[in-house]
């Protein structure tokens, strides 16, 4: 399989992470209110440099099942988040799909547009045939921008998982290939360029 990223948005760029993005990462990652309702957190100066120590050894294969790509903002030339493509069931092309922003960058589209272009390409460029995500039932903005996607809830689970000492619930949001390019879901070329550095001859598993 060709790479398929990096993917230039109106105002995003996904790529891969890269070592002196670890500034912009220990930001967000450390950050208790980003972190509050995920599975991981806050980060230690410690746990986001092994974090990025294993992401930058993770890179140097290809193919590989679970891609993770920094949200770098192209007018600020700073990573903003992380988002990732994981390949869970290749028999039957089914992956799931995680984020997470910083917060000065919360409420402005940013993450509609960046899963946007990544599920634009599991089913276009991929071959992708379900695409899910999970959430605290708590996490509204995160599963709205599951609903803004096009995904629909198939499932809430009842204190199914253990985290940061509590039981907690999980919302589960899908979407198929079939929906997604019969719905128009991937936006307009303005606002998903989705062109790939390697055609232009430049530039979890899981997100921290």
């Amino acid at each position: 399989m060709n790479r398929w990223f990096p993917i230039e948005t109106k105002r995003l760029l996904l790529r891969e992470f890269r070592a002196d993005d670890e500034q912009d990462i220990h930001a967000y990652a450390s950050d208790p209110e980003v972190v509050r309702l995920m599975i991981w957190g806050p980060n230690t100066p410690e746990t986001t440099k092994a974090f990025l120590a294993g992401v930058l050894k993770e890179q140097e294969r290809w193919p590989r099942p679970a891609v993770g790509l920094a949200i770098e903002l192209k007018k600020e030339r700073r990573v903003i988040g992380g988002i990732d493509l994981r390949v869970k069931d290749e028999k039957n092309r089914a992956a799931d799909v995680g984020y997470v922003l910083a917060r000065a960058h919360w409420g402005r589209g940013y993450m509609v547009e960046a899963a946007r272009a990544i599920l634009d390409a599991a089913f276009r460029q991929i071959g992708l045939h379900r695409v899910w995500a999970t959430c605290d039932p708590r996490n509204r903005a995160s599963y709205r921008v599951m609903e803004k996607l096009g995904m629909r809830r198939e499932a809430h689970f009842r204190k199914d998982v253990m985290e940061k000492g509590e039981w907690r619930d999980t919302y589960l949001y899908a979407i198929l290939a079939e929906e997604w390019l019969r719905t128009g879901r991937s936006g307009s070329e303005d606002e998903t360029k989705g062109h790939q550095r390697d055609r232009r001859a430049r530039d979890s598993g899981s997100h921290i």
